[in-house]
């Protein structure tokens, strides 16, 4: 049985993330410590003080390299790219309120900046809004979820 090496995109903009597709498309599970490294360690040493800043432009980054066609894509991209279960809460005329929810243990909230997140939601909102738009995220770290609230100005066109 041989394992391809590359990661199988279901269409430009989107992945199956943490699966690896065999000969026979059996999907078998990969561990999360490599990406959990990656994100809480490396990144976080590489960046330094500028880490929460870097996540967030390359959230922004990330966002239009896999445009979306509406928000409720990104619902789906969250968890297959393995960043949790993202539920829209409320939606206004100018500001949407998300939360992410997940396993505890493998989202990392005690430690872990979610401004990559953050980012992503604030230019997918953008791009399709066409309003300049900015996301806060807020730790509910009893509740364990994270809260966004993404904010466009509707007098600040792109």
């Amino acid at each position: 049985m041989k394992i391809l090496k590359s990661i199988i995109f279901t269409n430009e903009n989107s992945m199956k993330a943490g699966l690896i597709m065999t000969e026979n498309e059996e999907k078998t599970t990969m561990p999360t410590f490599g990406y959990e490294l990656i994100r809480d360690h490396v990144l976080a040493s590489i960046l330094g003080k500028h880490e929460e800043d870097i996540l967030y432009w390359s959230g922004k980054e990330l966002a239009r390299k896999f445009q979306m066609f509406s928000m409720d894509e990104a619902i789906s991209f969250f968890k297959e790219a393995g960043w949790g279960d993202l539920r829209l809460v409320k939606l206004e005329k100018d500001e949407a309120f998300y939360e992410l929810t997940g396993d505890a243990e493998l989202l990392n909230m005690q430690q872990r900046c979610f401004k990559l997140e953050a980012g992503f939601l604030a230019q997918q909102q953008q791009k399709l809004g066409g309003f300049l738009t900015e996301c806060y995220e807020e730790k509910a770290l009893k509740k364990n979820q994270i809260l966004f609230h993404v904010k466009w100005d509707l007098k600040e066109a792109i």
